[in-house]
């Protein structure tokens, strides 16, 4: 059987061959069909009208030479017979000389005349003797008047007859010799060898018609096999290709492999030549699996005529596929060279299925081994299918002892039983359905089992320990009875925590009435400080006002130089006095929600520039470097008394806690969500880090003025952070003792819609 099948493989493979290679039953496929069928027809087509396009031109050729020759036959002749005549005419010997009969082959006339151009004499007798021979030649034409320079020439006789005719001057007593030979005489000969080379043109055309059309017949029969033989080839390469199987010839004395298309869509490879070699196909084998021309050349001297073997290929994509090959030794041709002629199977599925399958198995029984229950499988007959080691650990199990597939008695002979409160032992005999009980060991643990029926017959089973469970059980029922009591405790306390209850809601109320007029004492704080601002301002403003015009001596000297000098202090303390008042009162302002927002577009450089010159002067006091960073053409759209308020507030601190030379900076930048951004930053004292959670907070300074030797009233910074906040921002500080100390103030370009709002409220 083997063998017949070989048989077969190798015919196929024959078959595919010389379908490859176009040499089946000297069908040549190296072209279309269409063009296959018709070229040689064609060609002879071709060369048929060429060969009577030759015949044709020869014909035409042969013709006007013969016409040619004619003429100058004519002209010699006639010019030999105008010798003849003018020596007889020399010597008076005869008027009629004799002439050779070739003169008058092929339908030649001779007319002679006098010297009047009277015919005298003629041969043969065609006209009657005394015509004119003008008439005889016709009157048009020119040959008689222009005679011997005229030469030969066709022309038409009176009568209407094609000629060739030569007119020669005689000597007297004659005229003139003319020479004239029919058209149709002179192509006679011509004519008979045209009809014979037709003749065999014809033949010759039949002939290569026949050939043709057998050419045809033979050509559509052999396209007829060819379709049969494509056709099958097509139905084995679609049942190879739907069996995921190549069929293989490998020459081992030549050391080629032919491969069937199959095998090449396996591996996903373009077929670019009709053999391979061991090379070829040993670059894709896997290292691992062996070397195919040692394993070949092996079969080939050993006594097994046989191959069975499985290994991994390279398809196009790099993947490893598995082939299982199946050939057998063929020994062909008259050297009897050897061929394994088989199949090669794509069994990557089933090399798939068998990892996959012990994969699962190997989760199965790891799935198994890591349960905490004891678990057992037995089959219909009662013999055990696997079980874990917490089982074997239940019965004493020794762990190296072979116990799968035993049945349960002598699985229980190797190890011991449980003592359990049961009659019936675990898998003593076959339960039908599932049942599921509890039993207690003499250890003192409990299990509980349940007992389920397979399909197959089999059951399985499985004990849980479930003394912790037992033991929780008790203890539930144990915090039972406590609970029970704790909520009689409860109960007792329940009217305790009732009046708790009432108690602080006694306190809530006071605590709401007592809110209730710190808040009012507070707007009345604010109101206060308002008039108060107001009602000290008039008169500061007029200290203020007196002190300016009694430092310049508006009305006349003061008489003492004391005088300017006490003027400008109390000018100066004025103005601090005002300054503090002013602060009180926006602070209350803000406080109180009464601050109106005037919002506008502006450049922030602008706000910056003022900010700057305002504290110029007491920088330079204390030889302070004043630097600025802006963005020009950056528009801001805020109150722009406020924000030159928050800066100069800002800066004003700044210099007021740098010592002498120090360096102030002002920094302008846009965050990635486009809102404005500004650093003021000194070089100052700094700030301790305990300190810093405090600032900002109205009337609270973290240093007495008396302690760190400046004055004001510590509101700056707590305006600044309000008029920061109302317009939606924020500012934050960093500062370190020491190290100066950064401020940071963070404003949108225009105000949100919640700080709209509380403007809106506010105004």
């Amino acid at each position: 059987m083997a063998r017949a099948n070989a048989a077969t493989f190798s015919a196929r493979a024959e078959i595919e061959t010389e379908i490859a290679t176009g040499n089946a039953s000297g069908v040549c496929i190296s072209a279309p069909r269409f063009h296959r069928r018709f070229v040689i027809p064609l060609v002879i087509l071709l060369g048929s009208a060429c060969l009577a396009l030759l015949g044709l031109h020869e014909a035409i050729e042969s013709r006007k030479a013969v016409h040619a020759a004619a003429i100058d036959e004519i002209d010699m002749i006639a010019s030999g017979l105008k010798a003849e005549f003018n020596l007889l005419a020399r010597n008076r010997e005869g008027t009629n000389p004799l002439l050779p009969g070739r003169v008058f082959m092929h339908g030649r006339e001779i007319y002679v005349t006098n010297e009047s151009g009277i015919i005298t004499g003629q041969s043969p007798q065609s006209v009657a003797t005394g015509e004119n021979l003008q008439d005889v030649l016709g009157t048009t034409q020119p040959i008689t008047f222009f005679a011997d320079t005229a030469g030969a020439m066709q022309i038409t006789l009176g009568d209407g007859r094609e000629v060739l005719a030569a007119v020669r001057v005689l000597n007297a007593p004659y005229g003139q010799l003319a020479l004239v030979q029919p058209v149709t005489h002179v192509y006679e000969d011509w004519r008979k060898d045209m009809a014979r080379g037709g003749i065999l043109l014809i033949g010759f055309l039949l002939l290569t018609g026949f050939g043709a059309r057998a050419y045809l017949k033979e050509f559509s029969n052999r396209a007829e096999a060819e379709d049969a033989r494509t056709g099958l080839r097509q139905r084995f390469d679609a049942a190879l290709a739907r069996g995921r199987c190549g069929l293989w010839d490998w020459d081992i004395a030549r050391g080629r492999i032919y491969w069937s298309r199959s095998m090449y869509e396996i591996l996903g490879l373009d077929q670019k030549q009709e053999f391979l070699s061991f090379g070829d196909v040993n670059t894709l084998i896997h290292p691992q699996d062996g070397d195919l021309q040692a394993m070949a050349e092996m079969l080939a001297a050993s006594q097994t005529n046989s191959l069975d073997h499985a290994f991994r290929m390279r398809n196009a994509k790099g993947e490893w596929l598995w082939i299982r090959a199946r050939a057998e030794i063929m020994r062909q041709g008259a050297q009897k060279n050897p061929h394994l002629v088989g199949i090669a199977v794509d069994i990557s599925d089933q090399k798939n299925l068998i990892e996959r399958t012990a994969t699962a198995d190997m989760r199965l029984r790891d799935a198994i081994e890591t349960i905490s229950e004891a678990f057992v499988l037995w089959d219909a007959e009662n013999r055990m299918v696997m079980c874990n080691s917490k089982f074997q650990s239940l019965h004493n199990l020794p762990a190296e002892a072979e116990i799968l597939g035993l049945p349960y008695a002598d699985v229980m002979s190797i190890g011991t039983s449980p003592n359990i409160q049961a009659q019936i032992p675990l898998g003593a005999r076959k339960v039908p359905g599932a049942r599921t009980y509890e039993a207690r060991l003499t250890d003192g643990r409990w299990l509980q089992i349940n007992e389920r029926r397979t399909k197959d017959g089999g059951y399985v089973s499985v004990g849980t320990d479930i003394s912790k469970l037992k033991i929780h059980e008790e203890r539930l029922l144990d915090s039972e009875r406590r609970l029970m009591a704790t909520i009689a405790d409860l109960r007792k306390s329940r009217q305790t925590l009732e009046t708790q209850a009432q108690q602080l809601a006694d306190l809530a109320e006071k605590y709401l009435e007592q809110k209730a007029e710190a808040e009012t004492a507070n707007r009345a704080k604010g109101e206060f400080l308002a008039n108060m601002s107001h009602e000290l301002r008039t008169p500061l403003n007029a200290i203020i006002g007196f002190a300016e015009m009694m430092e310049h001596e508006t009305f006349g000297a003061l008489g003492c130089a004391k005088y300017i000098d006490y003027s400008s202090h109390i000018r100066e303390s004025g103005q601090h006095l005002l300054g503090v008042i002013s602060d009180v009162l926006d602070m209350s302002r803000l406080e109180s929600g009464k601050v109106t927002l005037h919002p506008e577009s502006f450049e922030i450089d602008s706000a910056i520039s003022r900010a700057i010159e305002a504290l110029r002067f007491a920088a330079e006091e204390k030889n302070i470097k004043l630097e600025a960073e802006s963005l020009p053409k950056t528009k801001l759209f805020a109150d722009r008394n406020a924000i030159e308020k928050v800066l100069v507030s800002l800066l004003r601190n700044a210099v007021k806690f740098t010592p002498d030379g120090g360096r102030i900076s002002l920094r302008t930048r846009l965050d990635e969500d486009d809102a404005l951004v500004l650093y003021v930053e000194d070089s100052g004292v700094g700030i301790a880090p305990d300190v810093l959670p405090r600032l900002g907070r109205p009337f609270e300074q973290v240093d007495s003025p008396l302690d760190n030797g400046n004055k004001g009233s510590g509101l700056g910074l707590a305006i600044a952070r309000s008029l920061v906040e109302l317009h939606g921002g924020t500012l934050t500080i960093r500062s370190s003792l020491g190290s100066g100390t950064i401020v940071r103030i963070r404003l949108p370009l225009n105000l949100s819609k919640p700080a709209q709002a509380d403007l809106l409220a506010t105004g």
